[in-house]
C-alpha cells in the first residue's frame, strides 16, 4: 500500500498529534521489514501504563482501509491499581482515535490516487 511509506506514516502521526491529544507523544514511526524491500513502515509505542508495546498497521487485504492495534504478548500478569486503569484508557481511546483518523486519512488518499488515474 502506498500510504504506509515512512515518510506518510510519519506525516499522518504528526497531523495527528497536531490534534491535541494527551498521548499522543507515546507513537512513534518504526521501519517493517518487507519482502520487496519497499519503504513500509508500523506505528508503534511502548503504553505508559502498562509495560506493553502495542503497533497499528493497516489491514493485510489488498485495498484494506481499516487500521487494527495489535498488541504484543506479555510474559507476566499485570495487576493495576485503579488510576494506572484510568491512565490506561486513555492510552486506548487514543489509540481507537488514532485508527480511525488513519482509516479516514487512507480512504481519502486511495480516493486521491483513483481520481488521478
Amino acid at each position: 500500500m502506498p500510504f504506509r511509506t515512512m515518510t506518510t506514516l510519519q506525516q499522518w502521526v504528526d497531523d495527528f498529534r497536531d490534534l491535541g491529544y494527551d498521548d499522543a507523544d507515546i507513537l512513534r514511526v518504526i521501519p517493517q521489514d518487507s519482502d520487496d524491500g519497499s519503504d513500509a513502515g508500523l506505528i508503534a509505542a511502548k503504553l505508559r501504563s502498562v509495560s506493553t508495546t502495542f503497533f497499528v498497521a493497516p489491514g493485510a487485504e489488498e485495498g484494506s482501509t481499516a487500521w487494527a492495534v495489535t498488541f504484543e504478548p506479555r510474559e507476566d500478569a499485570a495487576p493495576l491499581p485503579a488510576g494506572r486503569v484510568m491512565a490506561l484508557a486513555g492510552e486506548l481511546s487514543t489509540l481507537a482515535a488514532l485508527c480511525s483518523f488513519l482509516q479516514a486519512r487512507s480512504e481519502a488518499f486511495l480516493a486521491t490516487s483513483s481520481a488521478a488515474d
